[in-house]
């Protein structure tokens, strides 16, 4: 028995790059071209799970409607919260200290923006709605439209990776990672970052 799982970033969001966290800002009309272009081929997905943004819901309830399958939201796959950093661009963080960025992204567990979750809690929740969707959804193909964050925790998850490894992971808008479980073999990654668009 084959277990397959899809992982699809949403597209742009309106007010572009950003840490944004928790912040609810929908898809840009760019963001929903981008999706839609992801999924005009799409595998014979048989159910679909979703974070509660809106960012991703709103495609995945529009995405589950064309290919008439069912959907679940599941709020362990929400972004990793930022903290103070939430709504913040990359400029503004380095203006305020030049080196703040450096520092995160070569020690993010010890250098976390004031009032984010933990890494090793965020790595948890996700590891836990993946391991659902194994249990859960055994033997289907199943996509998950998150973010990319919970796609750098998934695949840390399915390698054992450390928290301090997330952000080694470069993630694209709409781009989609492929994990896979057989009865002999635990968790593995199949492909990583492969973008339509």
């Amino acid at each position: 028995m084959t277990t397959l799982i899809d992982l699809l970033r949403h597209g742009e969001p309106v007010g572009g790059r950003m840490y944004r966290g928790g912040i609810d800002h929908p898809l840009s009309e760019r963001g929903w071209q981008q999706m839609r272009d992801a999924t005009a081929n799409p595998p014979p997905w048989q159910h679909i799970v979703s974070s509660p943004l809106v960012r991703c819901r709103a495609f995945a309830e529009e995405l589950a409607q064309r290919l008439g399958i069912g959907l679940t939201v599941d709020p362990r796959l929400q972004e990793v919260g930022f903290g103070s950093w939430e709504g913040k661009t990359g400029d503004q963080l380095r203006a305020d200290d030049p080196d703040r960025l450096k520092r995160f992204y070569h020690d993010p567990v010890g250098e976390r923006p004031a009032g984010a979750e933990p890494l090793d809690a965020f790595l948890a929740r996700v590891g836990t709605a993946v391991d659902a969707v194994c249990t859960e959804h055994a033997g289907q193909h199943t996509l998950l439209v998150c973010h990319a964050g919970v796609i750098r925790a998934a695949v840390a998850h399915t390698l054992g990776a450390p928290p301090s490894a997330l952000y080694r992971l470069d993630v694209s808008n709409a781009a989609l990672t492929r994990l896979k479980q057989t009865g002999e073999r635990p968790l593995t990654v199949v492909f990583h970052n492969q973008n339509a668009t």
